[in-house]
């Protein structure tokens, strides 16, 4: 046997190895996907769906819809569909599987609370920040984060970009310690202004989180607006409204102490217009609690630039001030990795806008990942963006992203 003819039989028996490794990955991948409902067939949001035990799982929709994968050591394993206010259901991932209707329906749980409570909503509220080191996952632990970014400008969206990060954390009760940007994609760029954030998107969910920036609370006038249930725990919904108008609405058990969710409205700030922000958490197998789903919208205004001015002159338009724009954010953690303490990243140290992050697009990557299903919100965002030059966002992906 000559050199040649051995080379092409060693390449050819490694193509065959990678795709009998390939056929194996993909056997072993059981797509978990459904929609959640509840007894009046409305769609339940950011309910948490998954494998608890094993700290496998996802939040769904808004329109209730989910999906995540488990492999064949899953089978027997116990899938179990939560949310605020709703009795939980619980199905091995064989049953799972088995059935034609992926359609599930939560019902309702009507608290019995009433006044049972005699703690002041401040001191609830004081009692709940206190134990968030005791209530959530407060070692080190990684979370793999999909983060999608949509800008826009003068009410259009204009620009995409999602990005893969693996971060390291210890709870709210602390600070993001690193993280790095593994997988990125982006739109075309249709922007005419191209604001940048002087740091990466993530840092400010932290930054505008209420549980990691504690808010004074002195400054929030709380009271309950309603009880409700997760878990086999009442909870209790609190607001804060400061005289500004801005507020904050916690989700708290009424035994264990436990934020499980955080809204927040903020209408009087010092840059920009308006900041709405969504914060959901979920247990692991431990019972501590980690950030499961996170989305929020930021308004503002920019000066409008010299050379925009200049287009509105040259097509006989009105001259304009100032051009609204507005950042929406999506976040939804993916992946979790708890107790390890060696845990390390290649820290993203520089403090820049995340556009600025250059990952080579990996195709692949993109269509073996578990993304969650599409959501109006999600469809209506890129469906603006195809709508400006009538270019499928796919498209836009292959040629607008460095390989």
């Amino acid at each position: 046997m000559n050199l040649s003819s051995f080379h092409l039989k060693l390449i050819g028996f490694f193509i065959v190895l990678s795709s009998l490794c390939s056929s194996l990955i993909a056997q072993n991948k059981i797509n978990i996907e459904g929609v959640v409902y509840d007894e009046f067939d409305y769609p339940i949001p950011y309910a948490s769906i998954g494998i608890i035990k094993k700290n496998i799982g996802t939040s769904s929709t808004e329109e209730g819809t989910f999906k995540f994968y488990v492999s064949n050591n899953e089978i027997s394993d116990v899938i179990e569909i939560s949310s605020i206010g709703y009795e939980p259901f619980k199905i091995t991932v064989q049953n799972f599987i088995a059935l034609k209707d992926k359609t599930f329906v939560l019902k309702e749980k009507i608290t019995a609370l009433g006044e049972v409570s005699i703690e002041r909503p401040n001191e609830i509220v004081k009692k709940a920040f206190k134990k968030l080191k005791t209530n959530t996952i407060s070692r080190k632990h990684k979370l793999g984060v999909l983060y999608r970014r949509w800008s826009v400008e003068d009410k259009l969206c204009r620009y995409f970009i999602e990005q893969y990060i693996d971060l390291i954390d210890r709870g709210p009760s602390s600070y993001i310690q690193a993280f790095e940007v593994l997988q990125s994609r982006t739109s075309s760029d249709y922007r005419f202004i191209k604001n940048e954030q002087d740091r990466h998107a993530l840092q400010f969910m932290a930054l505008n989180n209420p549980l990691r920036n504690g808010p004074s609370l002195g400054s929030y006038n709380w009271k309950k607006i309603e009880d409700t249930f997760y878990e086999g725990e009442d909870v209790l919904v609190l607001q804060g409204t400061q005289k500004s108008g801005n507020s904050i609405t916690l989700y708290i058990g009424f035994d264990s102490s436990k934020i499980y969710k955080i809204e927040k409205n903020t209408i009087s700030m010092k840059i920009g217009k308006s900041l709405n922000a969504l914060y959901i958490y979920k247990k692991n197998n431990e019972g501590k609690l980690y950030l499961s789903y996170h989305k929020r919208q930021w308004e503002g205004a920019v000066a409008t630039p010299e050379h925009v001015k200049r287009a509105m002159l040259n097509e006989g338009k009105k001259e304009r001030k100032y051009i609204p724009i507005s950042y929406r954010h999506e976040v939804f953690v993916l992946d979790l990795e708890d107790g390890n303490g060696k845990m390390k990243l290649n820290d993203e140290s520089i403090k820049q806008d995340m556009t600025l992050y250059k990952i080579p697009y990996d195709e692949e990557f993109w269509n073996s990942v578990s993304l969650p299903p599409e959501t109006k919100f999600y469809l209506k965002n890129i469906k603006e963006l195809e709508g400006l030059y009538d270019v499928p966002i796919e498209t836009q992906f292959l040629y607008s992203n460095k390989r």
